[in-house]
């Protein structure tokens, strides 16, 4: 049972992963028609999610292969999300067009990405500090 947890957030995260890169990929590539069903999308959000998305993939074979650096590259993905979101509520004060959606969505996105890496951070993070210790 303890094996398969690393498995099952690994694949769930290269899911989501994969998801995103598909979405962000088509949109900045214009693939598939889905640039014009996402109406006022706004381009550095959307490149912020494909970066991440390559983190997710990463970390996702971090999960699987319990590696340290996990927790520290979905940090990474999280600071890049929030301050993509930060850009977004700057550029929407602004007077810039964008999709209602798109606030919801950023903030699920930082929500899971956080998640995400705080059970990275106590699974293998702490557990590999631990066992260094008990030697």
């Amino acid at each position: 049972m303890k094996k398969l947890i690393p498995y099952l957030l690994g694949t769930i995260l290269a899911g989501f992963g994969l998801l995103t890169l598909f979405l962000s990929t088509s949109v900045i590539f214009d693939l598939f028609g889905i640039r014009a069903k996402e109406g006022n999308y706004v381009l550095f959000v959307v490149w912020s999610n494909f970066i991440s998305s390559i983190l997710y993939l990463f970390a996702a074979y971090g999960f699987i292969k319990s590696k340290k650096w996990t927790a520290k590259l979905l940090g990474i993905s999280t600071i890049i999300l929030i301050a993509a979101f930060i850009g977004l509520k700057i550029y929407a004060s602004s007077g810039g067009i964008y999709e209602t959606k798109t606030i919801g969505a950023m903030l699920f996105r930082i929500a899971v990405t956080f998640a995400f890496a705080i059970i990275a951070y106590f699974t293998i993070t702490k557990n590999k500090s631990r066992k260094r210790q008990s030697f």
